[in-house]
């Protein structure tokens, strides 16, 4: 049967947090098969997990060794065959992370490139460096320092956006496109439904040259080349397939350039992750800082966004969390007195908009940030490398841990809560102790007692992804922007084919009125996260702390 994605919702799982069934402290694919009851009971469509490939899990998977082979630490092919067979049983369908910008230095083709075979060393960017020995060019990488290493036996530098364990493949090499073709072909035939290709739109280089005013990515983003060797691969492989969605991380993107990547009629991807509306508790493109969220700025990166991908008829991937991001209840929410009630607003504004909604693990329960208190709790090496870079700008132990523990990607990577046991339900109480952290308000939020609560913030999920599938003005509707200056109130309309949503949100603890509201006389309020929803009186609506109301005629 095929399924409309603008009418599914994706749940994105990362295994290594998700459930450990071997008691080994690190998550795998039949902790995964073990709680498919769970996320049918929920009601997602798709489930998109990230890497489970062979791999030295350098940065977590995403440096792939062996893109053929399973990671015994997750499990076999058996375990994937039979997860894709019973996720099918279930009417689910299995998306799976693709990491086709870079592969680890363990790689066979590395290794060969290493070795100095000119075929495989193709596969890369090996480059001489400038006449006074130093790397080809000044490019920082992702993850902190040059993103060049040297390698003395050639003279020759390669180039690892990322981690140094991740080298950069060479996409204008065709034998690349080639070998990337037969791996989506391989998965494709196994039955996978669905890929997330990781910051794609980095794989076709521009100009090498140095960036005295940035870290090179202008050179890099968005390539001359990936328009074309997007739709070659969707030509080839997925786009022979009506059945299979697709979905691009976008890296400092351009909304132009996602015209084309999501386009309904450009044949690239079904639709984008961008990532503009998440960095507005940045300072620049600064993640490494604490500053005060902008609601003003949140507000105009979405609706700039849902209105221009609308008028180009092109499709967005709308979402809060993932394994790369914060959890949202700690970022734009509230931990404490409204924590429930924030974190059903957050998601009733993203499950409304026009797109298609993701679900990080554990945002259906309003999991929180880490409560590490100490470096050696981490174990994200984008943060450990960062806790040192700070340190060396001249701030203090204190102060960088302090930027760490509310910009960590290990935020979104403790342990999945399922109860209030030892480890959360997530291992075995007398297994081995888990390979990250367990936050200690598990024993208050978890899975358990919210399938047990009918007011619970997994509840209010469910009835969220259940309207999606009956009121086809959420999945097919216009949007329209409302109350675009209100300091305090995110607010919009949907409309399609005579039927109309009003969806009203207070960001804030504090009561918030909307003077100039429209007419709420002729709708119905069909979800809230009050006992009832508050009332329009004399044209004015008051919305209580973090109250959001969805209205619909």
């Amino acid at each position: 049967m095929n399924q409309d994605f603008r009418k599914s919702v994706v749940y994105q799982i990362y295994p290594k947090s998700f459930r450990d069934t071997n008691g080994d402290g690190t998550g795998d694919l039949r902790g995964v098969i073990e709680k498919l009851d769970y996320l049918g009971e929920l009601g997602v469509d798709y489930i998109w997990l990230t890497p489970f490939f062979v791999s030295p899990q350098n940065d977590n998977g995403y440096d792939v060794e062996d893109y053929y082979k399973i990671d015994p630490a997750y499990g076999t092919m058996k375990d994937v065959e039979e997860l894709i067979a019973e996720a099918g049983r279930r009417d689910i369908r299995v998306m799976f992370d693709m990491v086709f910008n870079h592969v680890s230095t363990r790689h066979e083709w590395f290794r060969k490139a290493m070795e100095g075979d000119p075929y495989y060393k193709e596969f890369f960017f090996f480059k001489k460096g400038k006449p006074n020995g130093s790397a080809p060019t000044d490019w920082e990488s992702k993850f902190g320092g040059s993103a060049w290493e040297y390698v003395e036996k050639f003279d020759e530098y390669y180039l690892h956006l990322f981690d140094i364990s991740q080298a950069d493949l060479n996409w204008d090499n065709e034998n690349v496109r080639r070998e990337i073709r037969k791996i989506v072909k391989f998965w494709m035939d196994k039955g996978v439904k669905g890929f997330r290709f990781d910051v794609v739109n980095l794989v076709s280089k521009g100009e090498f040259r140095d960036d005295p005013t940035g870290d090179g990515r202008k050179y890099y983003t968005d390539g001359p080349n990936i328009h074309k060797y997007l739709k070659e691969l969707h030509d080839m492989t997925f786009g022979t397939d009506a059945e299979i969605i697709t979905v691009g991380e976008m890296s400092s993107t351009s909304i132009e350039n996602c015209y084309r990547y999501a386009g309904c009629d450009t044949g690239e991807l079904s639709m984008v992750f961008s990532f503009h509306h998440l960095k507005v508790d940045f300072m620049g493109n600064e993640k490494w800082v604490l500053v005060p969220a902008d609601f003003g700025k949140l507000k105009s990166i979405l609706f700039e966004w849902q209105t221009k991908m609308a008028e180009h008829n092109a499709w967005n991937a709308v979402f809060w969390c993932n394994h790369d991001q914060p959890r949202v209840v700690s970022r734009f929410g509230d931990e404490g007195k409204y924590w429930k009630e924030s974190a059903k607003m957050l998601a009733t504004v993203i499950h409304c908009l026009r797109g298609t909604p993701y679900i990080y693990q554990g945002e259906e329960l309003g999991m929180t940030n880490t409560d590490f208190t100490e470096i050696g709790q981490f174990r994200d090496v984008e943060s450990l490398n960062h806790y040192q870079i700070l340190q060396e700008k001249g701030l203090s132990p204190a102060d960088a841990l302090r930027i760490i523990q509310i910009h960590s990607r290990d935020n979104g990577r403790t342990p999945m809560q399922w109860d209030s046991t030892k480890y959360a339900g997530f291992t075995s109480a007398d297994g081995r102790e888990p390979w990250i952290g367990v936050n200690g308000n598990h024993t208050r939020i978890n899975a358990a007692d919210q399938l047990r609560d009918e007011d619970s913030i997994f509840h209010y999920y469910q009835k969220l992804i259940r309207l999606r599938k009956e009121l086809d003005v959420i999945a097919y509707g216009d949007i329209e922007p409302l109350a675009l200056g209100h300091p305090m109130l995110f607010a919009y309309r949907r409309s399609w084919e005579g039927h109309e949503l009003i969806v009203t949100a207070n960001f804030y603890g504090r009561d918030c009125r909307w003077t100039d509201a429209p007419d709420l006389s002729g709708y119905t309020s069909v979800l809230c996260n009050y006992a009832e929803a508050g009332q329009q009186k004399d044209g004015v609506l008051t919305l209580r702390p973090y109250e959001t109301v969805v209205w619909y005629q």
